[in-house]
């Protein structure tokens, strides 16, 4: 087992590539279950139905044009699905990435009297995670 530095993380979102403006990023996954125990059972008894996911990145703020507010703002007031891109080894050939669509459904900005300002969005994953390696 090799450990890993999260400092090549690559994320983006709607083909934008944000990971110069984001210092975290997190995606879970999770199953439904569903409790289907019947009578003369001692304990519950589930079955597994479907998956479901969400994610959340955050980061530094940066008022440029191509900084993440305008980006993420857009995405915000759209409602639509887009591509969500994250490789958490860095780009190469071989290394992980997942790649799924998602709803960004909420964005935001955190400005505290001692720090820079603070952004997040949260995301709601819409279909299956693509989780292979890199092309090279």
């Amino acid at each position: 087992m090799t450990f890993k530095h999260s400092k090549d993380t690559y994320v983006s979102i709607d083909d934008v590539d944000i990971s110069a403006f984001t210092d975290s990023s997190e995606i879970g996954r999770k199953i439904d279950t569903s409790d289907v125990t019947t009578y003369g059972k001692a304990s519950h008894v589930y079955s597994t139905g479907l998956m479901d996911g969400t994610g959340k990145i955050s980061g530094t703020y940066d008022d440029s044009e191509a900084g993440p507010r305008a980006t993420l703002t857009e995405l915000l007031a759209a409602g639509e699905a887009v591509t969500f891109i994250r490789r958490p080894e860095g780009t190469g050939a071989g290394l992980p990435q997942d790649s799924v669509s998602v709803f960004v459904t909420s964005y935001t900005e955190t400005n505290a009297v001692a720090d820079m300002i603070k952004w997040s969005v949260d995301l709601q994953f819409s279909g299956d995670v693509d989780t292979t390696a890199q092309a090279g």
